[in-house]
């Protein structure tokens, strides 16, 4: 039997998605590639899986962002990356140093989609 080997991309729409691309590169430091998206390779740091999971129609963990996807970066110091973030204009709307699985925070990219930072548990 064939199976799902792992998350193959993100793919979202934007009435602008070149401005967006610019971005996601000059606020979160993503390396984008001549065709407009990028390859987000693992490395060391990388946690040893991709999460899919489907939310209620009604949950407001996406607020205040009204799209119907939340993008999960991780990264390897929240505290670090959102003192560097913060210095590029792009203030968190929050964040969770509680849970099992490690530090979360939330910001959001010009076209309201809603971006979950993760710092997981080592």
């Amino acid at each position: 039997m064939t199976r799902i080997t792992g998350l193959g991309g993100v793919f979202i729409k934007s009435h602008d998605p070149k401005a967006l691309s610019a971005w996601y590169r000059d606020k979160l430091g993503i390396v984008i590639e001549d065709w407009g998206g990028a390859l987000l390779k693992r490395s060391d740091q990388s946690p040893p899986q991709a999460v899919w999971s489907p939310f209620e129609e009604g949950t407001q963990y996406f607020a205040p962002s009204t799209r119907d996807v939340m993008i999960n970066f991780a990264v390897d110091d929240l505290d670090g990356f959102l003192k560097q973030i913060e210095t590029k204009g792009v203030k968190a709307l929050g964040r969770m140093d509680t849970d099992p699985n490690g530090k979360f925070a939330w910001v959001l990219d010009p076209d309201g989609t809603k971006i979950e930072l993760w710092e997981p548990t080592r």
